[in-house]
């Protein structure tokens, strides 16, 4: 499902045509976040020294973001690991984060007046896509985001 005008079955994010992938199990307790915050670090690290991709602040900060908000999101709602994975390739990075919980997430609307329950909102606006698919035990979710600096007019 693409979480884009809301859930409307779309097409589901592809792996092909990316340079470099990796893969990541996060264990633990809140740790994992930071765990998968420094793992994004070293794979933007990677794509620039490996493969010269060049990946401003503004737009490594946004997928550490995103990243934050996916595993904050899996730990909170999910028992047992998160896998996460981050795909790198001309059109942008894919942050992917399966957990175990079947419930897909949904997109609140905006209330400044809400204390917490933010993370999506955040996340639709700084990534390009954002899906959701449900998986045999639990689901995975995906955000995909430029490298360029274009903001997501949504």
């Amino acid at each position: 499902m693409e979480l884009d005008a809301g859930y409307d079955g779309g097409a589901h994010p592809s792996s092909e045509g990316h340079l470099v992938r990796a893969d990541y199990t996060l264990e633990g307790g809140g740790g994992r976040i930071g765990v998968a915050r420094r793992h994004a670090a070293a794979f933007l690290d990677r794509m620039r020294s490996e493969y010269g991709l060049q990946v401003s602040q503004r737009v490594r900060d946004s997928i550490e973001l995103v990243v934050s908000e996916l595993v904050t999101n899996a730990h909170k709602y999910a028992l047992g690991p998160v896998l996460m994975q981050l795909r790198a390739g001309a059109e942008g990075v894919d942050v992917v984060v399966w957990d175990s919980d079947p419930a897909v997430p949904v997109v609140r609307a905006a209330d400044p007046g809400r204390v917490g329950q933010h993370g999506l909102e955040i996340i639709k606006k700084v990534a390009e896509k954002l899906f959701v698919e449900r998986e045999p035990v639990g689901k995975r979710v995906t955000a995909r985001l430029a490298l360029s600096e274009v903001p997501n007019p949504a």
